[in-house]
């Protein structure tokens, strides 16, 4: 099974994706992850990187799609894909497409985490408490610009996949277990 979660910035996907990985053996692949990863590990990549989602920007399709084309490659991913962040323009969709289809593989949901953007600024700033403010996005100078380039970018990718008929709506104001059973829901 092959999952797209969607929301804006601080909405719940990562949070939903873990539950996903417990509870149904997928893997996740976190776009915002691995590139936090290799800025940790001081990569090229990850210098690079860090720049560019220091000020809020998207790091370009070329780089992502090679990162999650490598991941798709890994054994541990052959039951499927939670993708999480991923893919966030029509020419990356484009190419996860592409991708799939390349594996003999299929895109089986699309869901979005809708949540208040007010409420993101709450989140955001209870995550970056919570976490000693060890993500240099995690501020809201930061959240605003993601807001932004989110609203630019990735929200065309709604009707792209509603097209499709693969996209999916839970409410994510509600509580992290009522999410997860709205999402459950969905998958069957």
């Amino acid at each position: 099974m092959n999952i797209i979660l969607f929301g804006a910035p601080g909405a719940g996907k990562g949070t939903q994706a873990k539950r996903l990985v417990e509870g149904r053996g997928l893997v996740q692949l976190s776009t915002g992850d691995m590139l936090r990863a290799a800025i940790d590990a001081g990569t090229e990549l990850g210098l690079r990187a860090k720049d560019i989602m220091d000020r809020g920007d998207l790091v370009s399709d070329d780089i992502i799609l090679g990162m999650i084309a490598e991941r798709m490659d890994s054994p541990e991913c052959a039951n499927g894909v939670i993708l999480d962040g991923f893919p966030r323009t029509v020419a990356q969709a484009d190419g996860l497409g592409q991708m799939l289809a390349d594996r003999d593989w299929a895109l089986d949901h699309v869901i979005e985490i809708k949540v208040d953007e007010a409420a993101l600024f709450a989140r955001i700033e209870t995550r970056a408490a919570e976490t000693g403010g060890t993500r240099s996005d995690d501020n809201a100078e930061t959240l605003k610009k993601r807001l932004a380039v989110y609203h630019e970018n990735t929200a065309p990718l709604l009707p792209y996949y509603e097209a499709k008929g693969l996209m999916r709506t839970v409410d994510g104001m509600q509580s992290i277990d009522e999410v997860g059973q709205a999402i459950d829901s969905i998958l069957g």
